[in-house]
């Protein structure tokens, strides 16, 4: 029976308040990501050992947690691989994508919501909702306030994370801004009040400390309630850099994935490398949110 008491932020949060949150959901994207690495297309328990490794390795720095349902939420949670500082959070968003293509839409996976799935120790549930200013617009407004809902109901925190694109008409327009839709789409979905806003980072951090300081203030005046970024489309070596001008201007963290990992996908020794590489870049990050971030109850 699902515990339907939904627990606060601070579940997923640093004692600072701040967010320092890892994520390993992906998952053709993943395996896409072996093959482009020289190490072939690998097979699922290849995906699932790297995730567990991952797991290991930067889960006694993080606060957070996100995996899939797919490959590797069971064996994370029952080999019991996170510390209780490390928050579970739950992919709960079903992925339409073409073989190592990136997700061109999503809805809600209904066994994830569902009532056969023991959700115990998860904390969260998170949805990737791809935003375009198309036909399907109000449809994924619908769809991210019954996300929300649900999540409620089962008990837990939601974290919603919108990722914009643009349609054909704007590309032969010439009309796409990245940043100008980052706002718009943080403006439509953010007063959905998720418990947590994931956003991606203005300028995909390439701005310099002014310019991207002034970015970053511009989406957090757009957002309603706790935001962090997500490292998405963002430079590895830039990302410590986005990350503190986010939170300088109002952020209260990350949820970030391949600025963490990425490098290490395909490699000979695994953990080796991540303790050579990942784990230090995940406390820097965790130095600057605790200095920078707004703490989350101050987002309220």
């Amino acid at each position: 029976m699902t515990d339907t008491t939904t627990p606060s932020l601070d579940a997923i949060a640093r004692p600072s308040g701040a967010f320092a949150m890892v994520a390993m959901d992906q998952r053709e994207s993943l395996r896409a990501m072996f093959d482009l690495a020289g190490a072939g297309r690998p097979a699922d328990d290849v995906l699932i050992r790297f995730k567990l490794d991952v797991a290991a390795a930067l889960g006694p720095i993080a606060s957070g947690f996100l995996i899939d349902n797919q490959y590797g939420f069971g064996e994370v949670r029952d080999q019991k691989l996170l510390p209780s500082s490390a928050g579970l959070i739950l992919a709960a968003d079903a992925l339409e994508q073409e073989d190592g293509g990136p997700v061109e839409e999503t809805g809600l996976d209904e066994v994830v919501i569902g009532p056969d799935t023991d959700l115990t120790g998860v904390s969260a549930l998170k949805l990737l909702i791809i935003w375009r200013r198309d036909d399907r617009r109000e449809q994924r407004v619908e769809l991210a306030k019954r996300f929300i809902e649900r999540s409620a109901e089962l008990g837990l925190l939601s974290v919603l994370e919108p990722v914009v694109r643009a349609t054909q008409g704007e590309l032969d327009a010439g009309t796409w801004d990245l940043d100008d839709a980052i706002v718009e789409a943080a403006e439509e979905l953010s007063p959905l009040r998720p418990s947590l806003y994931k956003a991606q980072v203005p300028m995909l951090g390439a701005g310099d400390d002014e310019t991207q300081r002034a970015a970053s203030e511009r989406l957090a005046a757009a957002i309603t309630g706790p935001w962090v970024v997500l490292s998405q489309g963002v430079e590895r070596e830039r990302f410590l850099s986005a990350v503190e001008a986010a939170c300088r201007a109002g952020a209260s963290g990350f949820l970030a994935g391949r600025a963490l990992w990425s490098d290490v996908v395909g490699a000979d020794d695994v953990p080796s490398k991540l303790n050579e590489l990942s784990v230090p870049r995940l406390e820097q990050l965790v130095a600057v949110v605790d200095r920078s971030a707004r703490p989350w109850k101050e987002a309220l």
